[in-house]
């Protein structure tokens, strides 16, 4: 734990146990690991001259890219956000040259969205995405990546769900225990 910070029993003012010890530092490199990937989505995006969720929204695309496009709803999904928040914004890309968007010849109210072959250019010049790939790769290893990113994508539906089924937050309901499906 920083030495800046205060342990997680001071913090609370109170005696922690041995998972709140582990959990809580976790939950706070988390969102510090998110901050600092939305500092970097920002500082390239001010390269392109758009905003860090334009810029998100392009990273999105191009990581779904299939060659029909990508629609919408799955880019705000993705993203976690409403899919009149990626239409706004994927307007204003179009509009300056960044994205194609199209309706989808089966179903005319889904809009797919392409990179331009000028975004693809600009993108591949920025080059360092290769780099940020790297990281967690070299952290890791490609199996130990996998591993976690499921652990991850496991927490993350959990809390959605307590989401979902308490209203607006964290139930105050009796603990559920933890359970390592890794066994």
């Amino acid at each position: 734990m920083p030495p800046d910070l205060p342990g997680p029993a001071n913090a609370l003012g109170s005696t922690s146990t041995d998972e709140l010890e582990t959990i809580r530092p976790f939950m706070w490199e988390i969102r510090s690991i998110s901050a600092w990937l939305e500092e970097l989505a920002r500082s390239r995006a001010d390269v392109l001259g758009i905003t860090g969720p334009q810029w998100m929204i392009l990273m999105a695309v191009a990581y779904l890219g299939k060659e029909n496009g990508v629609p919408v709803n799955m880019v705000s999904k993705l993203m976690h956000v409403d899919p009149s928040f990626v239409t706004t914004h994927s307007k204003l890309l179009e509009k300056n040259g960044f994205l194609r968007r199209k309706h989808c010849a089966s179903d005319a109210r889904v809009v797919q969205m392409t990179l331009t072959a000028k975004t693809r250019k600009r993108l591949a010049s920025l080059a360092g995405q290769e780099a940020l790939d790297e990281l967690a790769s070299d952290e890791f290893g490609v199996n130990g990546s996998s591993e976690f990113i499921a652990k991850l994508a496991a927490v993350r539906r959990r809390l959605e769900k307590v989401y979902r089924e308490s209203g607006s937050g964290l139930p105050k309901t009796k603990r559920t225990s933890v359970r390592n499906d890794a066994t």
